[in-house]
């Protein structure tokens, strides 16, 4: 003859199980009398045949006709109160789970209107914490019959619902904003993704409690990867690699602070930015092939904006303003905008 338990409970803190289901395999023998212990932070949902019955809170329960209706009218009474009946408990943990962990497995392409080609890579991690809100729907709809429901099974369902959110919510803000703006934007860009996945965790059962974005920044690999998303034709990518190969030549130990630190330090650096300069030529001359500048040889103007700078050496306009904030790069400023004379710029490439 089957076990009748007369006392049903599950002790565990259940850190990193959401549903736990008792007994783990079969079903449970129980009679009018026997006793639930639901602990705090946990429900206890009854099952039979596949349907979701009956719902204990935290606290000792008494199975009776007043407590579990729903059950004991399907199974109905047979002889006297003391009948066993046969179901299934699902205790499901109702506490937050917290620090759980997100990242970007693949960089966000954005827009980045008005800088070098106008778009950008983006990559970010942080953290989130959540909750079942409906124990009911989440083991009817997640869980099913299985004996324990971890964390790590529905993590890269979450993951993939806030990943996904996020980069809809960056393609809309990128659409106004720079990336700089948008990296000094991480508390509203939390919100934003709070906001638009709330719906989506209902469905499940689940209420998302907080969304961070610890880092937000540019990939560090851009070029590389936006050529293998076919979005670079050789000649871009070849100028890409330069402007790559000169921020490289910063990190150099021979070098200090600043874009050029150690300039000349790596092989064949300065045949990369001789030949970026001598690419410029036919950029600056008119219609009949004569130069209007006074240096198309080189193309440099006598004055250039960071803008015209930073087309010449083949790297962002960021870089150059960079180079200048930090004082590598001379450069005169007048009221709101910087103009770099060409002395100044053969200066700085020499180093």
């Amino acid at each position: 003859m089957a076990r009748i338990f007369d006392v049903i409970e599950y002790p565990s803190e259940m850190k990193d199980e959401i549903v736990h289901r008792f007994p783990e395999t079969g079903i449970a023998d129980l009679r009018i009398g026997s006793q639930v212990i639901v602990r705090e932070s946990q429900k206890a949902i009854f099952f039979r045949d596949g349907r979701a019955l009956d719902e204990f809170g935290p606290g000792r329960h008494t199975i009776v006709t007043a407590n579990i209706p729903k059950l004991v009218d399907l199974i109905g009474k047979v002889f006297n109160d003391r009948t066993p009946f046969t179901a299934e408990v699902y205790y499901v943990s109702m506490r937050e789970f917290v620090d759980r962990k997100w990242g970007t497995p693949q960089p966000i392409l954005v827009r980045n209107p008005g800088m070098g080609l106008g778009v950008a890579l983006l990559q970010g991690f942080g953290s989130y914490s959540f909750e079942v809100k409906d124990a009911q729907q989440f083991v009817t709809q997640i869980v099913g019959a299985n004996g324990i429901y971890r964390m790590a099974e529905i993590e890269g369902r979450l993951r993939s619902m806030l990943l996904s959110k996020l980069q809809d919510l960056l393609g809309e803000t990128a659409a106004g904003k720079s990336v700089a703006e948008l990296i000094g934007l991480t508390e509203e860009l939390g919100a934003g993704v709070r906001a638009k996945v709330q719906d989506d965790f209902a469905a499940i059962g689940l209420l998302l409690k907080s969304f961070y974005i610890a880092n937000l920044k540019p990939s560090d690999k851009s070029a590389e990867e936006l050529r293998a998303m076919g979005m670079l034709d050789m000649q871009t990518y070849t100028q890409l690699q330069a402007a790559d190969a000169l921020r490289e030549a910063a990190r150099n130990e021979s070098g200090g602070a600043g874009l050029t630190a150690g300039i000349g330090a790596g092989v064949g650096l300065g045949s990369v930015i001789s030949q970026s300069l001598s690419g410029m030529t036919g950029s600056n001359a008119g219609s009949s092939g004569t130069p209007q500048s006074t240096n198309a040889g080189n193309g440099m103007g006598d004055v250039m904006t960071p803008a015209e700078a930073a087309t010449v050496m083949r790297v962002s306009e960021e870089d150059v303003l960079a180079a200048i904030q930090a004082g590598d790069l001379k450069a005169r400023k007048i009221g709101s905008a910087y103009r770099i004379s060409k002395s100044a710029l053969e200066d700085f490439l020499k180093g």
